[in-house]
């Protein structure tokens, strides 16, 4: 009897101190929690695609919270998620400029000729780290999809070898734009009608030889421009999509057809 009183206090006594213990260290370590940055969290999207420029859903609500970050940071829930994580934040959701990815290559199959047929792991990045020119120009895209198999929202699809960009899909997420190894996709305006669909900066002979539809650096788009916005930097054109009014005067005459109107 007395064996069952000792160990009944013993575990009694036990449990006290594992208690108070408990009790201790939840003051000693306690994390105090943000409200605001709890509610933010739960209106994201949560693609966790890093579009915002921050680790994931969590790590951009953290900094919304905290005020190092406006409240329209999140690219993917557009409007709608910037005027909930506005009314959280007692902030006016001002509009953020919607950007999409463009593919900066036209040399589909009829304008470029394939060197040989690749054996390999169809992988931009494989391919590219293998040595092999798939086509004849070294600057075009590859055709094998890295940049489609990134996309959360599956707005990228090869077509006769080139990607091409379904605009309405797009958020502008940018995961196409790091993980293409040619460096030929990037973000314009969606609002934007006039794109470069080349980045073959050698010139315009050499260009000739390897792509029908690739840009020869001739200048004319920079001479029918009256607001600055092309420029033919390194052989190739460029828009300044900052100056660009979207007139249609360079897409009229660049003579091969590069410079074209985004599909829409």
């Amino acid at each position: 009897m007395n064996t069952i009183i000792i160990t009944t206090a013993v575990i009694g006594i036990v449990g006290v101190i594992v208690g108070a213990g408990l009790v201790f260290a939840g003051r000693k370590f306690y994390v105090e929690v943000d409200e605001k940055e709890i509610a933010v969290r739960e209106v994201l999207p949560g693609n966790n695609c890093g579009a915002c420029g921050y680790a994931g859903c969590d790590a951009v609500a953290a900094a919304i919270a905290k005020g190092e970050a406006p409240v329209n940071t999140c690219p993917v829930g557009g409007a709608p998620v910037a005027a909930k994580v506005g009314e959280i934040m007692g902030l006016t959701a001002e509009d953020k400029e919607r950007l999409v990815a463009f593919v900066m290559c036209k040399g589909s199959c009829e304008v470029t000729q394939n060197q040989g047929t690749y054996i390999g792991v169809k992988d931009c990045r494989t391919a590219l780290l293998s040595g092999v020119s798939v086509t004849d120009c070294d600057y075009g895209c590859m055709g094998f999809g890295t940049c489609a198999s990134v996309c959360p929202q599956e707005a990228i699809k090869v077509v006769d070898g080139v990607a091409v960009v379904d605009r309405e899909k797009c958020i502008g997420c940018g995961l196409c734009v790091r993980n293409c190894p040619k460096h030929i996709i990037e973000l314009v305006p969606y609002k934007n009608n006039v794109s470069v669909q080349c980045s073959n900066r050698d010139k315009g002979p050499l260009v000739r030889k390897v792509c029908t539809a690739g840009c020869i650096g001739c200048s004319m788009c920079v001479r029918q421009c009256e607001h600055d916005a092309v420029h033919v930097v390194d052989n190739l054109a460029h828009v300044d999509y900052n100056n660009c009014v979207q007139c249609g005067k360079c897409v009229e005459k660049c003579p091969a057809k590069v410079i074209t109107p985004a599909a829409r």
